[in-house]
């Protein structure tokens, strides 16, 4: 089974993290939301409280073995703007590139990999208006991107289409679409 971290800073955009969490978990892929402080509680861009499941501090120091199969950094600019603050996110994230893992944002946080040189010569995309914190990426415009490792999306609106492209990469397309028409994000018909 397939196993994902979603690491939640204060000030995450609420939709953005909770839609990946539900359409994760209706895959059966093993998702955990992950405080980056010293506590469960973490309070989004609207100030809804969200328990996450573990702290930063139990997989930090992870051996390769239990490292999971993606990171996932959910936008909000505030949120974005705590995880780049945070030395302990940054040694994850270069641990989980070093080891081919999937790196994956949404909104705003594709800056958090751009500012950090991890995406020099990779296609990406973020918010609009937000572009230049993808230093050295080839810009798209498209609601997801996947370039080797890094899946990268526009915000909001396109966290369904998120959501079902991290299914997909670690099920199938056959799940993706599954967990689309259940949803009633697809056709029944298609």
């Amino acid at each position: 089974m397939s196993k994902v971290y979603i690491l939640m800073a204060d000030g995450f955009e609420e939709i953005e993290g909770i839609t990946v969490v539900d359409l994760l978990r209706r895959a059966r892929i093993d998702i955990k939301m992950v405080s980056i402080t010293d506590t469960l509680k973490v309070v989004t861009s609207h100030n809804i409280e969200i328990k996450a499941d573990i702290l930063l501090s139990d997989i930090i120091n992870e051996g390769e073995q239990e490292m999971a199969d993606m990171l996932v950094l959910p936008g909000g600019m505030k949120g974005t703007n705590n995880l780049k603050a945070s030395a302990e996110v940054d040694s994850l994230i270069r641990k989980y590139q070093a080891a081919g893992k999937y790196l994956a944002a949404v909104c705003a946080a594709p800056t958090v990999y751009g500012e950090k040189g991890l995406l020099e010569g990779k296609k990406a995309t973020c918010y609009p208006g937000l572009e230049d914190g993808l230093v050295g990426a080839v810009k798209m415009k498209d609601n997801v991107v996947v370039d080797g490792q890094f899946i990268t999306s526009r915000g909001f609106g396109t966290s369904i289409d998120f959501g079902l492209k991290m299914i997909e990469l670690l099920i199938s397309a056959e799940k993706a679409q599954e967990i689309g028409t259940q949803i009633v994000y697809f056709d029944q018909n298609r």
